[in-house]
């Protein structure tokens, strides 16, 4: 029996399958994602400098995009989270669009409020951090 608030997403399309069917279609394939948008973030690796790309779930703040460092709950930071702790700066594509972002980790006194965004967005976000001990930031990223 699981999680009672927990929805099972489709993961037909997900990792590199994910990555290079949005990067191939602009978007057309993999923006929406189990009803939800995605963005494609490439990050500097923090010890090697190689540029990772990750789909994600985002929600918008504004002019800013917001994610969530939740890698389904787990105890421990997703890569691209840790990355973007060593270098901010970033690039996004949503569908054909390409744009270079700084990224932040939501400050205490906005994360609730950023926070029921991407629950709105991804109601399973909830059901994440009651699986974790640690704290799963909201990062913000602003285009430059």
């Amino acid at each position: 029996m699981g999680e009672p608030d927990y929805q099972a997403p489709d993961l037909t399309l997900i990792g590199e399958d994910h990555i290079r069917r949005y990067r191939e279609t602009d978007g057309e394939v993999g923006y929406l994602w189990n009803g939800v948008p995605t963005l494609l973030l490439t990050t500097a690796g923090r010890r090697t400098g190689q540029h990772r790309t990750c789909a994600l779930i985002f929600g918008r703040d504004g002019d800013d995009y917001l994610v969530v460092a939740s890698m389904g709950g787990a105890p421990e930071h997703p890569q691209w989270y840790r990355n973007l702790l060593t270098d901010p700066h970033a690039e996004i594509q949503v569908k054909a669009e390409h744009v270079p972002v700084v990224a932040r980790t939501a400050e205490p006194a906005e994360k609730p409020r950023l926070w029921d965004i991407m629950v709105g967005v991804w109601p399973n976000y909830d059901v994440y951090q009651a699986r974790t001990q640690r704290v799963i930031p909201v990062v913000v990223l602003t285009p430059t």
